[in-house]
Parts: C-alpha cells; sequence; structure tokens
C-alpha cells in the first residue's frame, strides 16, 4: 500500500497532464509531493530522508519550472531523483559497515557480504541507468511520450528489475525449516 501511496504525486502529474498540460501538471505534482510529506510527518512524526530529498528536487525543479515556464528543469527532476539514489547506495558501499541494500533487507533474509555488494552495486547501476534514459526520452521524443514513459515506463522497468532481483536472491536464501516441531 505504501508503493501506491509513493506514486501519488507522479499519477496526479500523469492526470494533471493529461487534463491540461505540462505547467498545470507541475505544479500539481509539487503540491502533491509537500502534501504527501506533510501527511507522512503528521502519521508517523518521521520522514526519510530520500522522500525529503524528492520532495525538495520536485519544488525546486518544478518551481523553476513554473517561475521561468520552462519544462526543462522537471524533465530533469526524475533523473535527479534516480542519480541521488544512485549516488547514496554507491556511497554506501564505502561508507558504514553495510551496504544500503542490506541495511534494507537485513532483517528478512541473511546473505553473503558479497551477495550484498553485488546487489547494492546492481541497484545503483539501475539507478543510474534509470536517470540516463529518461534525459535520452526526455530529450529525443515528445512530452506526451515522455510523460508516459515517466509512469508506466520507469515504474515498468523498476518493477522487473525488482522482479530480476527477487529471482537472483532466490538463489541465496536457505530453505525454511521443514521439520516438525516437538510438541510439549
Amino acid at each position: 500500500m505504501r508503493f501506491l501511496f509513493d506514486l501519488l504525486p507522479v499519477v496526479l502529474f500523469f492526470a494533471a497532464y493529461k487534463l491540461a498540460d505540462i505547467y498545470v501538471a507541475t505544479a500539481v505534482a509539487v503540491i502533491a509531493s509537500v502534501a504527501q510529506v506533510a501527511w507522512i510527518w503528521w502519521r508517523e512524526r518521521r520522514v526519510e530522508r530520500m522522500a525529503l530529498v524528492t520532495m525538495a528536487l520536485i519544488v525546486v525543479l518544478g518551481g523553476a519550472t513554473l517561475v521561468f515556464h520552462d519544462d526543462i528543469f522537471v524533465l530533469w527532476k526524475p533523473t535527479a531523483v534516480n542519480w541521488a539514489f544512485a549516488l547514496v547506495f554507491a556511497g554506501s558501499a564505502v561508507i558504514g559497515d553495510k551496504p544500503l541494500i542490506q541495511r534494507m533487507l537485513d532483517e528478512q533474509m541473511e546473505l553473503p557480504a558479497a551477495v550484498w555488494r553485488r546487489l547494492n552495486a546492481a541497484w545503483t547501476m539501475f539507478f543510474a541507468a534509470l536517470g540516463a534514459l529518461n534525459l535520452y526520452v526526455a530529450f529525443h521524443f515528445d512530452r506526451d511520450t515522455w510523460v508516459n514513459f515517466k509512469l508506466f515506463g520507469m515504474l515498468g522497468l523498476t518493477l522487473a528489475f525488482a522482479l530480476a532481483q527477487a529471482l537472483y536472491l532466490s538463489r541465496h536464501l536457505k530453505p525454511a525449516d521443514t521439520e516438525p516441531h516437538a510438541k510439549e
């Protein structure tokens, strides 16, 4: 459910673009992102750093789009977010005792350190490539194509990558204890 909530600004951007234009869509995304972070803060009394970074990027780049009436800023926003993710994943490989992906999933599974490092590197490369792909689509195709890619293409690629990650991880997971427990 949280995943769908995290997508809300993108979905609202898409809907507003289809109903109006890129500038209305940008304003809607800015408002939705700020409201989303405020809602999370109100409910949980804390907000994850990446949610704050994402909101800051849409406020700054979306704001620049609206102030200068130039959509180039909002076109860069998905790239900036994905490259920020890539930098965080890459940085976690050299700062701290565990890569970020291990910190995120350590409670759910036990894996060798080399597997965690490969997984973290894969996410780093994925986010870097997704950011570059956004720029390619943004500057080589029309706005309608870019808006569709922003919602469906990026979401589809992320889900496909997460599925590939799950398949990769399944090779490294130990089978669950299948012996029945003795009754007391």
